[in-house]
């Protein structure tokens, strides 16, 4: 195993911060570094998407990535229980594992598959993917190539889990900060109002609110358009037919 490729892979996987971070190029990253750096032949990768279903996201060549869609389409393979038990499902000869996934088995030995390892992308009791490593011979995967694999996965699903974190952070920043603009707006806006149509403050509001849910639009978007004169103020003492009319 290459010392040096191995620290700048996981260097790679724990920078996940960046501005034009790419999930599909990050994940194919990891599984083309394990058959790389691991005693693996191929590999392919199933991450949750909203919902808690499985998803081929990466594959390292055409037969993992056949192979890993079988699994997805038939509910049968080792990356499905990795998966939903949430700890490493392996085989170290598929050729008689026809008893635990029976077209599973099948379609691995087309393919040239002879042994499995499939890991779970696990952070304590949160799992959100799993790898599957495939060898085209028999036997237990190496102790070392196993700690290795498993660091690696690890490494991965804290860095996807940190990004999803920060993006979700990002998202509610952003629309506490427009809500907060919105408000300030508004609040211009009734002050106008009042001003104009000579009403206090809650009237002015009733007003802006009403007009806006008669007319099915948003609150903030009827307080910009009477600051920007679009809407005249005196239409806001009208609803639309059926609603009844606001009082001064």
């Amino acid at each position: 195993m290459d010392g040096e490729r191995l620290v700048d892979t996981f260097v790679e996987l724990a920078d996940t911060l960046v501005d034009d971070f790419d999930v599909i190029d990050f994940l194919h990253m990891l599984v083309d570094r394990c058959v790389e750096l691991l005693d693996v032949d191929a590999a392919g990768l199933l991450l949750a998407d909203q919902r808690g279903r499985l998803q081929l996201i990466a594959s390292s060549n055409e037969q993992a990535r056949l192979l890993e869609l079988f699994q997805l389409q038939n509910d049968d393979g080792p990356c499905l229980d990795a998966f939903a038990t949430g700890t490493r499902v392996s085989h170290p000869d598929l050729a008689e594992a026809g008893e635990r996934w029976p077209r599973f088995t099948a379609v691995a030995a087309e393919a040239g598959f002879a042994a499995v390892d499939a890991l779970p992308m696990r952070l304590r009791s949160e799992v959100i993917g799993a790898l599957n490593l495939f060898r085209n011979r028999s036997g237990e995967l190496d102790a070392g190539a196993l700690r290795t694999a498993t660091a690696l996965v690890d490494v991965a699903t804290i860095g996807l889990l940190q990004q999803r974190s920060i993006h979700h952070h990002q998202v509610l920043t952003e629309q506490l900060q427009t809500a907060l603009n919105s408000r300030v707006v508004v609040e211009q806006a009734k002050g106008l109002v009042a001003e104009r149509l000579q009403v206090d403050m809650d009237t002015a509001f009733a007003a802006l609110r009403g007009y806006a849910r008669g007319h099915n639009l948003k609150l903030s978007g009827v307080a910009h358009a009477v600051i920007a004169g679009d809407i005249d103020t005196p239409q806001l003492l009208t609803a639309p037919a059926g609603t009844g009319r606001l009082r001064r």
